[in-house]
């Protein structure tokens, strides 16, 4: 059978993603129309890949950042043999499909990440590639090439808007990462109309600036152009943006380089119009000829053939390096060293104590020797928030085996460059700001909630005790809107032993993002004589004191430096004669999915009288406290002074902590 002409395979591509949008009734034609000749090159010309083992270790990820583009990626999954079928296209953003929307991470073979939120995309691949870079120094030897391995991704205009794209394109260019090749759909539309009402910028010249490698497609259908540009970017050692000059729609006779397309269906008269230009039926609907199916399907046959090459040079690899092998097998398959918990940091007691921040920088270097896959950095606050793993280097492209990264200040950026890094595997990844500037990193921390992407989170500075800096860094509303995202955990530990068994909770749930809410000032270590470990972190929690065995009269919850506060007031109110409860309480979403059992347990129905005690909104906690109990916490904006006075004007402290208390009580 004769090859196809390209026409012929760029049109499958074209109208079998404007069939799925048109059937649905719903979603956007014009991104696969103009970016088909950007697809094609990139699939067939350039990445590796092998539709039989989507998880295949060192094969090249594609990321399709502008997600709305969706049917663009569903169909290059079709055609390439990742088990997408006609049935699936048909069902195309309807109830359980495989096809949804935007591209969600771990629900459909071959989709690398979830995207979607624009801008997110882009960063993520900047991880995938930082990944690369760095998996590749650590394991790879003088003829021993086993991560080998480039990051695609077609980017839009109206990623390249999001201050996300600038954040990450910067560092990018400042690392020199080049296996990071990223097309650019300039197709100058974007939902309000043409670009030049918000978007007038020179692309190129802005990523010249930051350092990239840049070319310019004059035709986005040319294929040989597009294809020449890709291998002009390999050549390169900086990360590369084609400029790929397009137009939305390609190939519809009245919308094509309109808004209009961009987020509606084209038509069916518009769409039928379309094909018969170009000599394609308009039944049966998601047509290909069958010299097209056969052509896509080599897509397979060269990816198997590239993965049995590989898996021959690592069985040789193997040989030579036994446990480089094994160590690359166990990374990659996301296992955990056997006896790594012995790593973690065990606290005596001590009354001064330390920060909660302290206390994670201290299990943070513990574990860095025994978790080789351990890697992150700030956003340019390590010394605040004890992010620096000592006697490791700083990442960069000339030093790819460092572990720590100098994100600089950057939060968004990090953010979704951290869940890239989750999503590529061999790596256990973990950024850090204050807990108050998590508002600018929201997007891609709920990205990762969505599509359980093992990042985490540490968030210091947690609540009004950061003082002198005043209202605008002390995050009162923050912990409980974090509360709020699903499948998200949120760990407020109360001194440094819950603080190193929330790690510990990090590190074995690799299936869901973890944020560490951790304090700035010196909480005490408790010398746990009334509770032997602090293994109760692991349910979410746990009673840690009580004053006398029995039912007790009052409950007092808590959470991070307030613990204490519960814990001085128990003490006073025991000499009275009543049987006070604490509960440390580090993280609602851990203790919501235990047992019933264990939930009255720890907090019998039957006791009503509940205080809790927690250093931000209120809202919320009438979930544990129920209509009987009440709440101590801060429903305003905190204020600029020493910290104890600040904490002591907003009621922290024992004797309105002993106050309510009684109230408590005498009801």
């Amino acid at each position: 059978m004769p090859k196809p002409a390209m026409t012929d395979n760029l049109n499958a591509i074209r109208f079998i993603s404007a069939d799925g949008v048109q059937v649905a009734n719903s979603g956007h034609p014009g991104l696969p129309m103009g970016a088909a000749a950007m697809a094609y090159a990139i699939w067939m010309r350039h990445m590796k890949h092998n539709p039989a083992d989507p998880k295949w270790a060192d094969r090249d990820r594609f990321v399709l950042s502008g997600g709305h583009g969706s049917m663009l990626l569903y169909t290059l999954l079709y055609l390439t043999g990742y088990g997408l079928k006609v049935e699936d296209l048909k069902q195309f953003r309807q109830w359980g499909s495989l096809t949804p929307g935007h591209p969600e991470y771990g629900h459909t073979p071959g989709i690398e990440t979830t995207t979607g939120p624009l801008g997110q995309g882009f960063a993520n691949a900047v991880g995938m590639a930082i990944a690369e870079a760095h998996l590749a120094a650590e394991f790879n030897r003088p003829g021993h090439d086993v991560v080998d391995h480039y990051t695609y991704a077609i980017v839009t205009d109206g990623d390249l808007m999001e201050g996300i794209t600038s954040e990450a394109a910067s560092l990018t260019g400042t690392m020199g990462l080049g296996k990071l090749i990223f097309l650019y759909d300039s197709n100058r539309i974007s939902i309000e109309g043409s670009t030049e009402v918000a978007f007038t910028e020179d692309v190129a010249a802005r990523f010249a600036a930051y350092n990239w490698h840049v070319q310019d497609v004059a035709d986005g259908n040319d294929v040989e152009a597009l294809s020449a540009a890709i291998d002009a970017a390999k050549a390169d050692p900086r990360p590369s943006l084609i400029v790929c000059h397009t137009i939305i729609g390609y190939g519809l006779p009245t919308k094509a380089g309109s808004a209009s397309v961009h987020g509606s269906p084209a038509g069916w008269d518009e769409l039928n119009k379309a094909k018969a230009a170009v000599g394609w039926p308009e039944e049966p609907l998601f047509h290909a000829p069958e010299a097209v199916l056969k052509h896509f399907a080599e897509a397979k046959t060269a990816g198997q053939k590239a993965q049995t090459a590989w898996e021959k040079r690592f069985a040789a690899y193997a040989k030579a390096y036994p446990d480089l092998a094994a160590e690359f097998e166990r990374r990659m398959a996301g296992k955990l060293p056997k006896g790594w918990k012995k790593a973690l940091p065990v606290f005596k007691g001590d009354a001064k104590g330390m920060a909660s921040r302290a206390a994670s920088g201290k299990t943070i270097n513990a574990l860095a020797a025994t978790l080789p896959e351990l890697m992150g950095g700030s956003a340019d606050l390590a010394p605040s928030n004890n992010t620096w793993m000592d006697g490791y280097e700083a990442f960069s492209g000339k030093n790819p085996l460092g572990r720590n990264i100098h994100f600089g200040v950057r939060e968004m950026g990090m953010a979704g460059i951290t869940n890239g890094m989750a999503v590529h595997g061999g790596l256990i990844p973990y950024c850090a700001t204050f807990l108050v500037f998590s508002d600018y990193l929201r997007g891609a921390l709920r990205v990762s909630a969505l599509s359980k992407m093992g990042s985490v989170y540490v968030l210091t500075h947690d609540s009004i005790a950061v003082g002198e800096d005043g209202p605008t860094h002390e995050p009162i509303e923050t912990v409980m809107s974090l509360r709020l995202i699903p499948d998200l955990v949120v760990m407020r530990p109360a001194d440094a032993n819950e603080t190193a068994q929330a790690w510990r909770y990090a590190i074995e749930h690799r299936d869901t993002p973890v944020v560490l809410a951790l304090s700035r000032q010196n909480l005490p270590t408790f010398d746990r004589s009334w509770v032997n470990s602090a293994d109760g972190v692991q349910k979410g929690a746990y009673t840690l004191f009580q004053t006398k065995p029995g039912t007790p009269d009052l409950i007092i919850i808590a959470t991070g430096s307030e613990v204490q506060l519960g814990l001085d007031a128990a003490m006073r109110l025991k000499r009275q004669g009543h049987i006070v409860r604490v509960v440390s309480m580090p993280s609602w979403e851990v203790f919501k999915a235990q047992s019933r059992s264990y939930r009255d347990e720890v907090l019998p129905p039957a006791v009503t009288a509940r205080l809790s005690v927690e250093a931000g909104v209120t809202t919320g906690w009438q979930t544990w406290v129920g209509e009987a109990g009440a709440s101590i916490g801060i429903d305003r904006f905190g204020a600029s002074a020493p910290g104890d006075r600040v904490m002591s004007e907003f009621g922290f402290t024992v004797d309105n902590v002993l106050k309510q208390a009684r109230k408590l009580l005498k009801k």
